[in-house]
């Protein structure tokens, strides 16, 4: 299941994604990992908890890398059951214009391995539009 974090920012998503993985430890049985555009959350962080700093992997310039990459991830640790991923239009080339689509491929993922997902984006319910509706908002 994807389900998202949204709201303009500064509207405290980090904070609560930080807060949401940290306690999930508490309930996940398997891995748990959190991908971020920089290492400045690493420390904010559980140490079970393995991060991914993506401006480690600059290389990664569109959806297609990008989804090529959580493949990567998830073929490297066959027990992760959850992924969050922090401000997602912040990372490779992601924009409104193919959110969509990377939603749904994450979706396609998540059912495929049997993971949920947790991504925020900075962006309102309107602004994002109706397919929305697909996915389970925190917030």
């Amino acid at each position: 299941m994807v389900k998202l974090l949204i709201g303009h920012k500064g509207s405290g998503k980090t904070k609560k994604m930080l807060d949401m993985a940290n306690s999930s430890l508490d309930t996940v049985n398997g891995s748990i990992v959190f991908i971020n555009k920089n290492s400045r959350l690493m420390y904010d962080l559980k140490y079970q908890i393995r991060v991914v700093c993506m401006e480690d992997y600059e290389q990664i310039v569109n959806v297609d890398e990008y989804i090529g990459f959580l493949y990567g991830i998830i073929s490297q640790d066959h027990d992760i059951e959850l992924i969050f991923i922090d401000s997602i239009l912040k990372h490779a080339d992601i924009k409104f214009e193919n959110i969509e689509d990377f939603l749904a491929r994450v979706s396609q993922i998540s059912d495929k391995f049997g993971m949920d997902f947790i991504v925020s984006l900075s962006a309102t319910r309107e602004e994002l539009g109706p397919y929305l509706d697909k996915y389970q908002i925190l917030n």
